[in-house]
């Protein structure tokens, strides 16, 4: 697939041993993750606003009200996106070495208003099934009513970096012999039982989360 082409933005500074540019690897992180954060500027004020995201090729689209702040003003705004996957707590003998593990990833580009109705709706699907797959051919479509009342913004995936820790602690030599414990506790996301709506019909098949799939 490829890798993504380092730039004055996107080249990391500090552990850039860390940095990682395969296509395969970054866009693994992103399908994996559910949630974004979203760094962009508004009337001279800098915001970061927590949203959902879907990928769809070489695309990363985001969705919201079209009331929301962030969508009214982001078609033609420069956006930074970043998605973060925990993977562990890193505990070492002294409290300046501890650290994480973890995979990360940011996007920076120009966003573009998705008007077009058929991306639109492409775009949607992918936000559904990106939380459980085949989930939009289960359920009821948008309105024309709702997909007016709903903005979709389109990122192209072209100035991307990624930074992952993995590993042990690394400790000060002399520190090796404290007697205090070390090493990495994994940290995971995990679907719990699944809470049937208080309304939901009785012959309604029960959620299997097996299908989340991640």
């Amino acid at each position: 697939m490829g890798t993504y082409q380092p730039t004055a933005r996107t080249s990391l500074r500090r552990y850039p041993k860390r940095g990682v540019f395969d296509k395969t690897e970054i866009q693994a992180i992103l399908d994996e993750g559910f949630f974004c954060h979203v760094g962009f500027v508004a009337d001279g004020q800098p915001f970061v606003i927590p949203t959902g995201y879907a990928r769809s090729g070489d695309q990363l689209y985001l969705h919201g009200s079209a009331a929301s702040r962030m969508l009214r003003i982001a078609d033609g705004a420069d956006l930074c996106v970043t998605v973060t996957l925990v993977d562990g707590l890193v505990l070492a003998r002294s409290g300046f070495h501890h650290s994480m593990n973890y995979r990360s990833v940011m996007v920076l580009g120009t966003a573009r208003l998705v008007t077009d109705e058929a991306e639109k709706i492409a775009a949607l699907r992918a936000f559904t099934n990106h939380m459980v797959p085949e989930r939009w051919e289960e359920v009821r479509p948008p309105t024309p009513r709702e997909l007016k009342a709903t903005t979709v913004l389109a990122l192209p995936l072209d100035e991307v970096s990624a930074k992952v820790r993995t590993g042990g602690p690394i400790d000060d030599e002399e520190d090796y012999a404290l007697p205090v414990w070390a090493g990495v506790v994994p940290l995971r996301a995990a679907a719990g039982e699944p809470e049937p709506d208080p309304r939901l019909k009785t012959n309604v098949p029960p959620f299997d989360v097996r299908r989340l799939g991640r």
